[in-house]
């Protein structure tokens, strides 16, 4: 069975819509643990450019806090170096990396609220990037 030339230009259209967004959430993984990574390490370093809040129900030390995004960003840097070959691996590793900084930017929310609300708007935009792609393919393959 042949295919039509608007047919595998069409399936070749889908391929690079796909392709695009694994290389958007990839720089935006990138992007994201990087800025985990200088977040953390400002916590760690220099306590006082966060804000304290006494009564906060999810009570950490800063510098814990500071450890939690510096862990996350560190692995969400890796994970996306592995969006930019086609490996299911990452993209499974990417949604959970991006859902996991969505929980950390929530909980430390009182601390930074800015930058958590903007975090976590870029983590949503990460998963759905990677999860658009894996229902693109999965059309895409008889």
């Amino acid at each position: 069975m042949t295919t039509t030339p608007s047919a595998r230009a069409h399936t070749s259209t889908r391929q690079a819509w796909a392709g695009g967004l694994t290389a958007f959430a990839g720089v935006m993984l990138l992007l994201a643990g990087l800025l985990g990574i200088f977040r953390g390490i400002m916590a760690i370093a220099q306590d006082n450019v966060f804000v304290t809040t006494p009564n906060y129900v999810f009570k950490f030390d800063l510098t814990s806090w500071g450890w939690i995004h510096l862990v996350l960003g560190a692995i969400a840097v890796i994970v996306s170096f592995g969006l930019f070959t086609p490996s299911m691996w990452a993209r499974v590793a990417g949604v959970a990396i991006a859902g996991l900084v969505i929980i950390a930017n929530f909980l430390s929310l009182p601390y930074y609220p800015v930058w958590s609300v903007v975090m976590i708007a870029l983590s949503g935009f990460i998963i759905w990037a990677l999860c658009v792609v894996q229902g693109r393919e999965s059309m895409e393959s008889p």
